[in-house]
């Protein structure tokens, strides 16, 4: 039996209706999901849905590109938490990555943490399938420096989800400093048994209603 406080349920699409994400709070609810991750539009309405429960409010933040500027994205965080958010998803800047500006990558991380003091958990997408193994390392190293709670491997929107690979080059790499989130493409059973074999803290899937109760 799989623990469900393993999953973040998630709904992200651009066109997710109210009732939908009413939906998506109620199976939560049902199965004790850990949170329900949602864009920011729905913040307020998932903490209302979620009140009373453990089943924590997620909201996503620069998100799917991460391109916003950081002073953006902690007033994206800052608004998130006051509408009820208790754990935020942030996107980074690949572009910064990938031009090899590090402090900066790190400094947007670090603020956004700041934002979030030790109450509020910081997950820090770092959008896998864009980046090469030695820049994926090196993420590896900046988040937990940067003091955020989970390195996560995707959005979902872009050119591929979680890996095996990937987990398992975090679980390698991290070595215990901060969380790992696999997201993006979890499809069956096997998967998600796979990604917690590999060293996978948290899943974040919109299938985890249809995984868990298939069979």
């Amino acid at each position: 039996m799989l623990n469900t406080k393993l999953f973040d349920h998630t709904i992200l699409k651009a066109d997710a209706t109210e009732s939908q994400v009413a939906k998506i709070c109620d199976e939560a609810l049902a199965h004790d999901f850990a949170s329900v991750c949602v864009n920011q539009y729905y913040t307020k309405f998932v903490a209302e849905k979620l009140k009373g429960s453990d089943v924590k409010v997620c909201t996503v933040v620069g998100f799917p590109l991460g391109m916003s500027d950081t002073r953006v994205k902690a007033f994206e965080t800052c608004a998130a938490i006051e509408d009820g958010a208790q754990e935020v998803d942030m996107v980074i800047n690949v572009g910064a990555l990938k031009d090899g500006k590090y402090d900066f990558v790190r400094s947007d991380i670090q603020t956004l943490k700041e934002v979030c003091g030790k109450d509020i958990v910081l997950k820090v997408i770092i959008e896998t399938c864009l980046l090469t193994d030695e820049e994926k390392i090196k993420m590896c190293d900046i988040v937990p420096e940067a003091g955020a709670d989970f390195i996560k491997t995707s959005t979902g929107f872009s050119t591929g989800g979680a890996t095996f690979h990937d987990i398992a080059l975090f679980a390698e790499h991290v070595r215990g400093r901060c969380k790992i989130k696999a997201a993006g493409g979890i499809s069956t059973v096997e998967d998600i048994e796979k990604f917690l074999d590999l060293g996978a803290d948290r899943l974040g899937t919109s299938r985890a209603v249809k995984l868990l109760t298939s069979g």
